[in-house]
């Protein structure tokens, strides 16, 4: 993409969940926030703006043009922004660099911003020719050509199924195995749509197998894990941690997470005798996850699987 496309891309995005977000972290003056995939830098502006004149973000993103780009759009709040090339499962790193003992609030947006998916360089799309590559950060080693060439079946096969939960997992991975090399997500796309077609998809017949590479390229699902752990550490009490999940597989995993630290005990349940010594860290604010309304849906159709689950840091005993 064009510099002027992108800019255009920042000016006229539109942050999901927006107004729930900013109800649910009750960003206030002198707060520090975290923002985890701060990405075109939509969510942190309305938190800057809530929490003025003095409230700081933390914004942390594994993409070099992101951060960029955001820090042009937050130029204004220059003093009150603190930008770093990373992964939200390194925030207290970063949190310890700014001197920041606890924060006020955090948020993982976990959707694939607009702007990277339709950069047909970074190979994210199947609707567009690229490179097979899905990292969210360009200066890592491994690219899902390297995981599509290089893993044995059997592996590449648990993989998809694993974190694409494509039912078609093994006559896949045997196609690709048999495509071998495959080098854009044209290729690769077109030999999945040969080998899952038929039957009633409502989504195009490539989308688990490439979510599933994008999550293993990227290691999705253990940076949440370390994310939220380090999150619950650091947000102070009464201060909020709220995540946007886009499929079940992260959405899971935040409810389990949640669920575990706002009980007083997580003995199995057969056991008798409490030996675990556990302390609920966490209230959960949303028993059930909050979805785009209507008028949000119709004016972002991306939004459509956007699930926003809340939970409050609280006092240990």
């Amino acid at each position: 993409m064009s510099a002027s496309v992108d800019d255009a891309h920042v000016r006229g995005h539109t942050p999901v969940l927006y107004q729930r977000v900013l109800h649910a972290l009750r960003p206030g003056a002198g707060g520090r926030y975290i923002d985890g995939t701060i990405g075109a830098g939509g969510h942190s502006l309305g938190i800057l703006e809530a929490s003025s004149p003095d409230g700081q973000v933390l914004g942390i993103d594994l993409d070099p043009a992101a951060l960029e780009l955001v820090q042009d759009r937050l130029a204004e709040f220059e003093d009150r922004v603190h930008l770093r090339h990373g992964s939200y499962r390194d925030l207290a790193v970063f949190a310890d660099e700014l001197g920041w003992k606890t924060a006020d609030g955090l948020l993982l947006d976990l959707g694939v911003s607009s702007m990277v998916l339709e950069d047909a360089k970074r190979g994210f799309s199947f609707r567009l020719d690229g490179p097979l590559d899905m990292r969210f950060d360009p200066t890592q080693a491994t690219t899902a050509a390297d995981l599509v060439n290089g893993l044995p079946e059997g592996e590449l096969a648990d993989l998809i199924v694993r974190y694409g939960e494509e039912p078609r997992a093994r006559r896949v991975a045997r196609a690709i195995v048999k495509a071998r090399p495959l080098h854009t997500t044209h290729e690769l796309a077109e030999l999945i749509t040969r080998v899952v077609k038929g039957g009633r998809r409502k989504i195009h017949p490539a989308t688990r197998t490439f979510q599933a590479l994008r999550i293993a390229v990227n290691d999705e699902l253990n940076a949440l894990v370390e994310g939220l752990e380090q999150a619950i550490d650091r947000i102070a009490p009464g201060g909020r941690i709220a995540v946007i999940s886009f499929h079940s597989l992260e959405d899971r995993l935040v409810k389990r997470i949640y669920r575990r630290e706002s009980a007083d005990c997580i003995c199995p349940p057969d056991q008798v005798v409490c030996t675990c010594d556990h302390q609920a860290r966490l209230q959960v604010i949303t028993k059930r996850p909050l979805r785009p309304d209507i008028s949000e849906l119709e004016a972002n159709p991306r939004s459509r699987s956007a699930r926003l689950r809340v939970a409050e840091r609280i006092e240990l005993a």
